[in-house]
């Protein structure tokens, strides 16, 4: 079979765990050398040894997407050990939901570091090493809610939207010079995080999804995998929204 990612150095924020993690793996299957990049130390090295014991070539830094000075100085040993970086995707993300009333300016300030200056750290930091390539491959990461709104999440959908705007703008930017900007909008999706979610609220999940059933990390990891492929290398700007009909 064809890897469609042979010979490519990829980026992946928020491995450790979850779609990140699942995506490393495909990414890593399709022949890239990807770097696994997450806060959390312990999952983050033990993601990065589960795809050793199978072949892959994968290395894991412990990066706090908040800091640009951190970022930048891990886009730059990247670069010097793999000699080019030519994808990013931009899959780190928190929530701490409130209604508006409630919601404390500490909620909403980390939400938006993560979540949107997290965004804006990574790709500022990736795109110099892409425009001296001629290449890229950028997909950051909204959500359903991104585009249409959800209660209690002021903080959460204000990323999630402006990450779709942040896009457009790249899109713009950047296509001249061989990078491609795209946006993945996943819906109710199966991670660890659903795992405190009630029985009842994921049925009702379910139930508002045409497909009937809550999305796989897999659902997602092949999105990024399109879009990171030579495939996608006239998709630029785009939503690419998976959620099973959920937005119809």
């Amino acid at each position: 079979m064809n890897m469609r990612l042979t010979g490519k150095t990829a980026i992946i924020t928020g491995a450790a765990r979850g779609i990140g993690k699942t995506t490393a793996e495909l990414f890593c299957s399709e022949g890239a050398t990807v770097i696994l990049w997450d806060r959390d130390a312990d999952a983050g090295k033990a993601a990065e040894l589960s795809l050793r014991e199978k072949g892959y070539t994968t290395e894991f830094m412990q990066i706090d997407v908040t800091s640009l000075e951190s970022v930048t100085s891990a886009v730059s040993a990247v670069k010097g050990k793999y000699r080019k970086l030519d994808i990013l995707v931009n899959n780190a993300g928190i929530t701490k939901d409130a209604t508006l009333v409630k919601m404390t300016e500490e909620q909403w300030q980390s939400v938006l570091d993560v979540n949107l200056t997290g965004v804006f750290n990574c790709t500022k930091a990736a795109v110099p090493a892409m425009i001296e390539n001629g290449y890229g491959r950028i997909i950051n990461t909204s959500s359903v809610v991104g585009i249409y709104g959800n209660f209690g999440q002021t903080n959460y959908v204000a990323t999630k939207a402006g990450i779709i705007g942040m896009t457009k703008v790249w899109a713009r930017e950047l296509g001249k010079k061989g990078i491609t900007v795209n946006v993945v909008a996943p819906g109710f999706i199966a991670t660890e995080m659903v795992n405190s979610v009630p029985e009842k609220v994921l049925q009702m999940m379910r139930e508002k999804t045409p497909v009937g059933r809550l999305g796989d990390p897999l659902d997602i990891a092949k999105a990024y995998l399109y879009l990171a492929s030579d495939d996608a290398s006239y998709v630029n700007g785009a939503i690419l929204s998976v959620d099973g009909g959920l937005v119809i």
